[in-house]
């Protein structure tokens, strides 16, 4: 969840009113929100950099209030502000309103954006009155918003300009770095974008976002009608249209390569400096708390309710409900006997997995969790399989090599779990009980999908050593806690068998109620060599769900 840091005499100033911090708190709790610390400047970098540091910094006292991570509007003081205020009294509406003594500015996008970024809103706040609280407030939003819905500029990059040094129609487009000249926000002189590239890769905080265009053929720019460079998205703004406190009309523009988020991060600019009007009914009224205007129809059964543009989390029904319970008050809910009756109780798989996690973990085996997905290599180069005999599924549109398929062993994991590990003291002795993806054609139980799941035990054992009777020691004791008997029919037993992955020799096929239901053995050296290890290893691999 994002943290929002607020003086607290600032906010209580504009709330109107001030509070207690446990009045506060509860505040926050009723309107959804947590006040996570209390805290100053100078108790933050005493406590991180020790009190000779702290010397001089402020003392006033701030409020770190957590916030959820899909509610932007509340990122920063006035919409915070706003927020409560409605909460205790009534919701904004918000409007479009054209200028009354000129045509509205014009953004205009070309074609050659479209190897690059190519989508762009625009809007601008006129008469705005910059104080310095309000101006910080402001720059920390576009910083917030950048980190957060914008994923680091990579999907939207804010631009704010003071309208009156610039003039429209503005143009969007795309040139060649070496035709971009212009001099960058804070700077002496004029660069190329070429020259920006080389200056920004030093800079602390500018050097995160040149991977986003450095390696395109075209940089996007963005230009007014007399040919001045408003500014290079998603890397940095010009320096003759920047903000100041005197600054009365600001020019937002939203470049993007995902128009949605474009349009969100717009409107949380734009309807942050403002508030409106009301409702009626009770359920009507405690939507309108909640920044939801909303009044009773024609039939008295049915509300309408108007999603304001900085209610973007709202997308079904029922977050309207949560909405209207939140401002009700869940602690003022009375507590009922629920219409159907009935009993929870834990799956027999989860059940067993659990007890069997237990066990292991005291026969001195560590618990690993790694992911369900990975790369085809992974369950099938490395492992000396042909992935065509793994049944995997594979992911349509893979967004990394790492993420290629839904794995069909725990055994990849773990070796690559001992790989980042292997400065550990020996031996390493790590397990996994989680599912594995398989194809299935057959119907499931419910509707055919193609694949199914199947929950697997998977053991190691990495040292100087093969440690095979480790290994085999474990799945006897497993066999024990299953209460499963050495012995052929009913009993459990294994015997010589052939599998790649294994060292010739050095394999078992464990038979379990007349079923095959794994293997152990030594590991091939090829395999433990294709995870970068060194060591010799043993493995187990069981399919427990034969034991339900």
């Amino acid at each position: 969840m994002p943290t929002v840091s607020v003086k607290r005499d600032l906010l209580f100033h504009a709330l109107g009113r001030t509070y207690t911090d446990e009045e506060f708190d509860e505040l926050c709790f009723e309107f959804g929100l947590e006040l996570d610390e209390i805290t100053s400047e100078k108790d933050i970098i005493s406590r991180e950099q020790g009190d000779t540091k702290a010397e001089g910094a402020s003392d006033v006292i701030l409020y770190k209030i957590d916030v959820p991570a899909n509610r932007y509007d509340l990122l920063c003081l006035e919409g915070l502000v706003r927020g409560l205020q409605v909460f205790k009294m009534e919701a904004p509406r918000y409007r479009r309103v054209s200028p009354a003594s000129s045509e509205p500015q014009r953004l205009v996008i070309t074609k050659e954006t479209t190897a690059v970024r190519p989508h762009a809103v625009a809007a601008v706040l006129r008469n705005i009155t910059f104080t310095q609280e309000r101006y910080d407030s402001f720059i920390e939003l576009q910083e917030k918003l950048h980190q957060n819905v914008c994923r680091k500029r990579t999907l939207v990059a804010i631009g704010t300009h003071d309208l009156d040094t610039i003039s429209g129609p503005f143009t969007y487009t795309a040139k060649p770095p070496g035709d971009i000249r212009f001099k960058p926000l804070n700077q002496a002189k004029e660069y190329t974008a070429q020259e920006l590239m080389s200056l920004y890769k030093t800079d602390s905080h500018l050097r995160h976002y040149l991977h986003i265009i450095e390696d395109e053929a075209v940089y996007p720019v963005i230009y007014d009608s007399n040919g001045i460079v408003l500014s290079m998205p998603p890397i940095i703004n010009g320096d003759h249209s920047k903000i100041s406190l005197n600054t009365k009309n600001v020019f937002i523009e939203c470049t993007a390569t995902d128009l949605t988020k474009a349009k969100i991060v717009l409107d949380m600019m734009v309807t942050m400096f403002f508030q409106a009007t009301a409702s009626t009914e009770h359920i009507a009224q405690l939507l309108t708390k909640m920044c939801l205007r909303s009044e009773v129809m024609s039939d008295g059964e049915q509300i309408e309710v108007e999603i304001p543009p900085t209610r973007s989390d709202v997308i079904h029904a029922c977050d309207i409900m949560e909405d209207a319970a939140m401002a009700y008050g869940f602690n003022n809910i009375p507590r009922t006997t629920p219409r159907t009756y009935t009993i929870a109780n834990q799956l027999p798989l989860n059940k067993l997995s659990e007890l069997l996690r237990q066990d292991l973990a005291a026969a001195g085996f560590t618990e690993a969790l790694t992911f369900a997905l990975c790369s085809q290599e992974d369950i099938a180069d490395k492992l000396l399989k042909n992935i065509s005999e793994t049944r995997a599924c594979r992911i349509s549109n893979p967004k990394t090599a790492e993420f290629q398929v839904a794995r069909t062993t725990l055994l990849s994991g773990l070796l690559k779990t001992v790989a980042a590990n292997r400065k550990m003291p020996l031996p390493l002795r790590l397990f996994e009980i989680s599912d594995v993806v398989l194809k299935d054609e057959s119907k499931g139980l419910f509707v055919y999908v193609g694949a199914r799941n199947n929950r697997r035990l998977c053991a190691v054992y990495y040292n100087k050593s093969p440690g095979f009777e480790v290994i085999h020691g474990l799945m006897d004791r497993v066999m024990q806690l299953l209460e499963i008997k050495p012995g052929q029919g009913n009993g459990y037993h294994i015997q010589a068998a052939d599998d790649s992955t294994f060292f010739p020799g050095r394999c078992a096929e464990i038979f379990a109620c007349g079923k095959s239901i794994g293997r152990l053995g030594v590991l091939h050296p090829d395999v433990i060599n294709r995870f970068e290890l060194t060591m010799p290893c043993s493995a187990l691999d069981i399919d427990i769900e034969h034991f339900l």
